[in-house]
């Protein structure tokens, strides 16, 4: 038996050792260079303030759609310079309608990528495809987006820049600095070299069952290394462990000492793709309940110079403004370039206001779900399913403004609902199995653990700590494995002369067959 797990473990090391290794060091460049991403900040950094005579009423962008279906939301921004309503429908593209003439816009054209990337870079740029995707493009998020402008600015940081095809905005910016360490990083450890010659779906299955054969390898390796490993005496050569000292001793005793981490990490890794639909949303609360109210004329009546005079008072530049609707209460979120937002409610003049009020929001989400029991809790501070991140991570775009409503159901599924009071945003609905995920993902692979989020220095440190040894296990891994396959060259022996009686014989021996012969 045995000697069977000997050979498992040998030869799946073989086979899998370089991509272990491979998965190590891209891991490590991801703790500290991010994928590709355009946060908000650097969207509403290259925006202008909004004037007064920018642009036609709200109204007449909803009428100049020509869509009969009614908008979830409008958004009023800017592309190349120039402002621009965007309608959202809540599925499919934006629709996009130019704000100074109220004529919808039906394609984006190269010329207006190029404006809008070269207003965005602040240099000059250069056009040089149209993709579905690519390398630094590759995530659900940009779905609505495709297909993606995508253009090479001539800037000190060398962006690549995407812009959409619908609305012209620029989506996603990826510098010459993260492309090169990404390819190195995320590139190689999302395997995304096979992306590029195989489907999604051939390419997902590849990934996860590649790590968990990678998982059991490890596995194995860890039983080996307790049967081989001498508890209470010792071996000839004075070591509990069998192997000399090299590469084999280093790797049974790497193994011994961070095995179980380097297995955590590779059975998270194969969660994180979420295979076999064990992580399916099963809930079956409907978010969209929230925005049961049309947004409709009347409700986008507004006088735009009134209104950014508002803001104004309340402390903020607008560059951007969102009509909303939550419930049955529509409100205009003024968003200035450094992120701040105010909110005006549509049936009020008052002053703008920071967030909105807690018993207006408790009492619009009672009314969408009346039947339902509900409870509330106001977040004062990150909890374990609640946090930022770091600018590295997938998740540090995303806003973690406290305080922070979370609604709890008593459904079958324990639906949570997350939800911005600054801007009336749904941030995240997570069940039971949504919230497995931060436990099996975030909390194993990523060590997204509060305390040590909240000392960056000693996480870093741990995170570089069990890398560097398992960076030496697999090291010494494919070392070994590479010994095997080249063999080892056998000694030869030299042959002894022979005695006074072996002399004898032999030449008896060929004396009686020349005889025979």
């Amino acid at each position: 038996m045995k000697r069977y797990l000997y050979l498992a473990h040998r030869w799946l090391g073989i086979g899998l050792g370089l991509f272990v290794l491979l998965w190590i060091v891209s891991g490590v460049v991801m703790l500290f260079v991010g994928y590709p991403k355009l946060t908000p900040e650097e969207h509403l950094s290259r925006l202008q303030p909004l004037s007064a005579d920018c642009c036609v009423a709200p109204g007449a962008a909803l009428a100049a759609s020509a869509d009969p279906r009614t908008p979830l939301s409008l958004r009023l921004t800017g592309a190349g310079g120039s402002p621009r309503y965007l309608l959202d429908y809540g599925d499919g593209p934006l629709l996009a309608v130019d704000a100074r003439s109220g004529r919808r816009i039906e394609r984006i054209g190269p010329a207006e990528a190029l404006a809008s990337a070269g207003q965005f870079a602040g240099a000059g740029v250069h056009l040089l495809d149209q993709v579905e995707e690519d390398a630094w493009t590759r995530n659900h998020a940009l779905a609505r987006e495709r297909p993606l402008y995508r253009v090479q600015a001539d800037d000190a940081e060398g962006h690549l820049l995407y812009v959409s095809s619908h609305t012209g905005l620029v989506v996603r910016d990826a510098t010459a600095h993260e492309r090169a360490w990404n390819l190195l990083g995320a590139w190689l450890h999302w395997i995304y070299p096979l992306r590029e010659v195989m489907p999604k779906a051939i390419w997902s299955v590849a990934l996860v069952y590649g790590a968990l054969l990678a998982a059991v390898l490890v596995l194995l390796g860890m039983a080996i290394g307790l049967l081989r490993w001498r508890f209470a005496g010792r071996y000839r050569n004075g070591s509990h462990s069998p192997y000399p000292a090299g590469a084999g001793r280093v790797h049974h005793v790497g193994g011994m000492l961070v095995g179980v981490a380097m297995l955590v990490w590779l059975v998270s890794g194969i969660l994180s793709m979420e295979p076999w639909g064990l992580f399916e949303k099963r809930s079956t609360v409907d978010a969209a309940a929230l925005r049961k109210a049309p947004l409709n004329a009347e409700a986008l009546d507004s006088d735009l110079a009134s209104a950014l005079a508002r803001f104004r008072q309340a402390g903020i530049e607008p560059v951007e403004l969102q009509w909303q609707v939550l419930g049955d209460q529509h409100y205009l979120l003024g968003i200035d370039a450094g992120g701040e937002t105010r909110i005006l409610l549509a049936t009020h003049s008052e002053p703008a206001q920071d967030r909105l009020e807690r018993a207006l929001l408790e009492r619009e989400v009672r009314q969408a779900w009346p039947e339902q029991s509900l409870h509330f809790d106001w977040l004062e501070h990150e909890d374990f399913h609640y946090y930022a991140r770091s600018e590295p991570s997938l998740y540090s775009h995303l806003p973690r403004r406290l305080p922070l409503l979370r609604v709890r159901f008593d459904d079958p599924a324990a639906t949570w609902l997350h939800i911005d009071p600054y801007s009336g945003a749904l941030i995240e609905q997570l069940d039971q199995r949504r919230r497995a995920v931060r436990w099996v993902f975030k909390l194993l692979h990523s060590w997204d653990w509060l305390p040590l989020l909240q000392r960056p220095l000693l996480r870093d440190g741990l995170l570089l700590a069990f890398s560097a040894g398992m960076l030496v296990i697999a090291v010494s891994g494919v070392l070994l494995g590479w010994r095997r396959l080249r063999g080892r060259p056998r000694r030869v022996r030299p042959r002894a002369a022979p005695d006074a009686r072996s002399s004898r014989l032999v030449g008896t021996t060929s004396a009686d067959d020349s005889m025979q012969r």
